[in-house]
């Protein structure tokens, strides 16, 4: 059910236009059509809707409100499909990505700054995000680590803001070992075999299991219920590893978590992911084994991460 405001505004008063206009932007309504805006029943503020009928109409124009009912699923989805925020956290994770990488230089009073100011965007967004998904884990995701980076570099001796139950790895501590995950890998798990191979445990050997139970002693389980590493909150098993053994700071690599990210558990859209997705799909239609899958990913990734790292440089 949804809030409905119907409204026509005097034309030569542009204060009240400029008025209603930020007013309308700022309680999160959608837009149905010229002059017709929405805010969900449920969530929505629907006394704001109510302070502005009274304000247009005692300033002469006209609005009416309503109530619209959807009559099916279908219906439903469309008029939610109006108040999606993922292009809006696009914006604000890219800027939170650019200030990130640029906090070394900012200092301690222009960084913090900076970074107040992208967590509050982040609330403010999130308060308005009545239909939320994995887009607004991502944005929430990614000021902690902007707020992390930021006490690492000027506050060393405070406590560090909380990694949600993520923890750092020691790199000594995982060479040359059985590295197990659950058979017929896919995107994360086979993006994650990559990144441990290339970048973790050089001489890796890796297990693939018909359940979790069957994990061989000592090995290290990754991607599944239980496993040494695995999702935690909103991060996949390739972002768990890079935060664990201090990757985060590869662009290459970030490009390619993003798109690992969004093939496996959706979120914010990356323009490589679709085809990175159709590229293993071929790989795993020519693959007669596991082990033969995750070779041809290898190949795969391997060209990712050279055309993400000549990008970045």
């Amino acid at each position: 059910m949804f809030d409905t405001l119907v409204l026509s505004l005097p034309t030569r008063d542009s204060t009240l236009r400029m008025r209603v206009w930020r007013a309308l932007k700022e309680s999160g309504c959608a837009v149905l059509r010229d002059g017709v805006y929405l805010l969900p029943t449920a969530n929505g503020d629907g006394a704001a809707l109510e302070r502005l009928e009274k304000e247009i109409r005692t300033y002469g124009g006209f609005a009416l409100r309503l109530q619209a009912v959807p009559k099916a699923t279908s219906e439903q989805a469309r008029l939610q499909a109006l108040f999606d925020r993922t292009s809006q956290y696009a914006d604000l994770i890219e800027a939170i990505g650019t200030t990130k990488a640029s906090l070394p230089r900012l200092g301690p009073k222009r960084g913090r700054t900076a970074t107040r100011r992208l967590e509050q965007a982040v609330q403010k967004l999130t308060r308005i995000d009545f239909f939320p998904g994995q887009a607004k884990e991502q944005a929430a995701a990614a000021v902690a680590d902007l707020k992390a980076r930021y006490a690492e570099l000027h506050s060393p001796t405070e406590p560090r803001a909380s990694m949600r139950g993520l923890r750092r790895a020691n790199l000594a501590d995982y060479q040359k070992r059985v590295w197990a995950t659950r058979k017929t890998p896919w995107v994360d798990r086979l993006a994650s075999a990559w990144l441990i191979k290339r970048f973790i445990d050089r001489d890796a050997r890796f297990a693939w299991l018909e359940r979790p139970s069957a994990l061989p002693k000592k090995a290290v389980g990754f991607d599944f219920d239980g496993a040494e590493f695995t999702h935690v909150k909103n991060r996949v098993t390739f972002e768990v590893l890079l935060a664990a053994f201090s990757l985060q700071d590869d662009a290459a690599l970030q490009s390619i978590a993003k798109a690992v990210h969004f093939l496996d558990v959706g979120g914010i859209p990356v323009a490589d992911a679709r085809a990175v997705e159709t590229m293993l799909k071929g790989a795993r239609e020519k693959a007669k084994s596991d082990d033969a899958l995750l070779a041809e990913a290898m190949r795969t990734l391997d060209l990712l991460y050279s055309g993400y790292n000549s990008a970045a440089t």
